[in-house]
């Protein structure tokens, strides 16, 4: 039992981590700085929290009260939270720079099996996430075509489920005296959908097209190079950055101080409710960490990447909340982001008066949105590179290429396992897997740094948290606490998926684990 106990949760030296990053083999390009860290990182955290989430946080909805102007309050408190987690993986990515994030610290300080479960459940938020994003993509991108006057074939633009339930629904609706133009354009869509599809032997045949083609054009990119990448991202963030300038400033015009009172109608309740939500806004900090191999010097640079853009995020996103409350009336929002389905910022901009401002606003959740999908499909693709540069996936996804020196083959599949996945499935609650998931890792990273700082006491670091153990144990708590406020149905399915990962690491992984050759 003590020899089964010891293989299953034998460490990773750090040393032998830190000596695998220049096998010329598997050698990533070191090309980036802190800025393009930074950037990095505002790429990947503004994207459809800010743009989508900031009216249910404000107005709340059926299951949750909102909080109000106080959703200013909701984002510092959420911010305060993800700082200490932030602090946690700046120390460690200076301590060990390379790919793979909280699965490598984790392999240093837990063992392999508890590396293991950390990097399967990091697959499964990035998949998840980089699903639930290109398919909240597709949908705002089919709609600016329609604004235009370019209109895909519905079929092209749903999954053949999705389309399958709205036609029954419509076709109810239709038998019971109904016209078409009185239903919702969801159920529209779905009706037509279903009438105008090809079909296979009698089934129809609907796909997500727009939602698969971004995955596979963000892929040949991530494929291209690290370096070009890093200009794809930094351009898309510059946009999106002017767009939120441009709310904010053409907003504070039209602002009400009478729309600020009262400032928290729902007391802290409401406020703590928004914070929850708000979440949802700053996921992706993270994913900086991913790139600690590809950057130049990571001991300092790191650190910066990750602080500085969960700041300059903090910031843009309180100036956000404080213009959309100041804009609109709560009662007001309640009525019009019914169940949260409304573009929240559009709306502010329909609400004064400026329609034309607010297809500006679309266009910039667009944006957002390829920003985020990029830096989640990069970090996937690390994830699965480093578990499989340690014998625990098969050796073929550690490989480099010659030429770009990126992971093509892990970015290869996991590109298109995500685009199949994203045309052909609606995500519905499985997004709250990301937050899980998310959540997780931040509990397993702070408690690392407790840990490692009593076995690698003189182990030089480029960064140190401050009051250890006291922030690092605040982020455990915190991310415990937030954890708790998930829905049942997310933690059944995050145990299956992590049941699902214990199957393939006790019938694979185990056996071809390199530091168990090594001893």
């Amino acid at each position: 039992m003590k020899r089964i106990t010891r293989q299953l949760f034998r460490l990773k030296d750090l040393n032998l981590i830190l000596s695998e990053s220049h096998d010329p083999l598997r050698k990533l390009k070191k090309v980036l700085g802190p800025l393009e860290l930074i950037l990095f990182g505002i790429g990947v955290i503004i994207g459809a929290g800010i743009f989508a989430t900031v009216g249910t946080a404000a107005a709340g909805d059926n299951l949750r009260p909102g909080a109000g102007p106080a959703l200013i309050l909701s984002f510092a408190i959420t911010a305060v939270a993800c700082g200490f987690a932030a602090l946690c993986y700046a120390e460690f990515a200076s301590l060990v720079p390379i790919s793979g994030s909280a699965y490598t610290y984790s392999y240093a300080t837990f063992g392999e099996l508890v590396a293991w479960i950390i990097g399967w459940d990091l697959m499964l938020e990035y998949s998840v996430g980089s699903i639930a994003v290109s398919l909240s993509w597709s949908g705002y991108f089919t709609s600016l075509l329609s604004g235009i006057g370019i209109h895909l074939p519905p079929w092209l633009t749903i999954d053949l489920r999705s389309a399958l339930q709205g036609y029954d629904k419509a076709a109810a609706l239709l038998s019971g005296g109904a016209a078409l133009g009185d239903l919702t354009p969801a159920l529209q869509k779905a009706w037509n959908a279903i009438h105008g599809a090809p079909r296979i032997f009698g089934t129809p045949v609907t796909f997500n097209f727009p939602a698969s083609a971004i995955v596979l054009i963000l892929t040949a990119i991530l494929v291209r190079g690290i370096k070009e990448s890093s200009r794809f991202n930094v351009a898309i963030v510059i946009i999106k950055l002017l767009v939120l300038g441009f709310f904010i400033s053409l907003g504070a015009f039209f602002i009400k101080p009478e729309n600020w009172v009262p400032f928290a109608p729902n007391g802290f309740a409401g406020i703590k409710a928004g914070a929850a939500i708000a979440f949802f806004a700053y996921i992706g900090f993270d994913c900086v960490s991913t790139v600690a191999e590809e950057t130049r010097d990571p001991k300092r640079d790191m650190p910066i990447g990750i602080i500085g853009s969960l700041i300059v995020c903090t910031v843009i996103y309180m100036l956000v909340a404080a213009v959309f409350t100041g804009i609109i009336p709560v009662g007001l929002l309640k009525t019009s982001l019914a169940h949260g389905k409304a573009e929240p910022l559009a709306l502010a901009m329909q609400h004064i008066g400026l329609g034309w401002a607010a297809v500006v606003i679309a266009f910039g959740s667009i944006v957002a949105q390829i920003a985020v999908l990029l830096v989640l499909q990069m970090g996937q693709s690390r994830i699965f590179f480093s578990m499989a540069r340690d014998g625990l996936l098969p050796k073929v996804f550690s490989s480099v290429h010659k030429t770009f020196r990126t992971p093509h083959v892990t970015t290869i599949v996991t590109g298109l396992i995500i685009a199949a996945v994203a045309g052909s499935t609606n995500i519905d609650e499985m997004v709250d897997l990301t937050n899980i998931g998310t959540l997780f890792a931040f509990v397993l990273v702070c408690f690392g740094i407790v840990i490692l700082r009593v076995k690698e006491p003189n182990r030089p670091r480029g960064f140190t948290v401050p009051w250890n153990p006291v922030i690092p144990l605040l982020g455990v708590a915190s991310c415990i606490f937030l954890m708790t406020g998930l829905p049942g149905i997310t933690w059944i399915r995050f145990i299956l998926w992590l049941v699902a990962g214990l199957i393939v690491y006790f019938s694979y992984g185990i056996r071809h684990s390199r530091i168990r050759a090594m001893k």
